[in-house]
């Protein structure tokens, strides 16, 4: 008596079990990617954020009798600028002015939502704060790069 039975349909399922394993392994591929996409965008406005204040870091140190006037003591984003104002024909008041206004409509533009504050600190330094919101996992979320600086 022989027990030569067939078995049919064992190969089929083998190819639907491995079609579902390499699915998950694709998509926790594209999970990978989106999260590395998102982080690497968190990246690029925090490298943003840390030029932009070196940018009115250099701005203040060009212009000394700015900071000895006391100029950029408490500058905001509400100060109006005098968009007539250039170096030549600027007093150093102006200056600052100006310079903080051009500075916070570059915020503007490469962050979202950025703008940026100057303020006076002790010992004659200043801090330089910008602000700018971040598309994370859990939602927008603000953000602030802050430096001390002496010019």
């Amino acid at each position: 008596m022989s027990l030569n039975k067939n078995q049919s349909g064992f190969t089929l399922l083998e190819v639907m079990v491995a079609i579902v394993v390499l699915s998950l392994g694709l998509l926790g591929l594209a999970g990978l990617q989106a999260a590395t996409l998102r982080n690497n965008q968190i990246a690029y406005y925090r490298a943003i954020a840390v030029q932009q204040t070196f940018d009115m870091a250099d701005r203040i140190r060009a212009n000394q009798v700015g900071v000895a006037a006391g100029a950029y003591n408490a500058l905001d984003a509400s100060i109006p600028a005098d968009p007539g104002c250039v170096a030549s024909t600027c007093t150093a008041a102006n200056m600052a002015v100006a310079d903080h206004s051009q500075w916070n409509n570059n915020n503007a533009r490469m962050l979202p939502g950025g703008s940026g504050t100057v303020a006076s600190a002790a010992g004659g330094s200043f801090v330089i704060t910008i602000s700018w919101n971040e598309n994370t996992e859990a939602g927008s979320a603000g953000q602030q790069f802050v430096t001390s600086v002496v010019p």
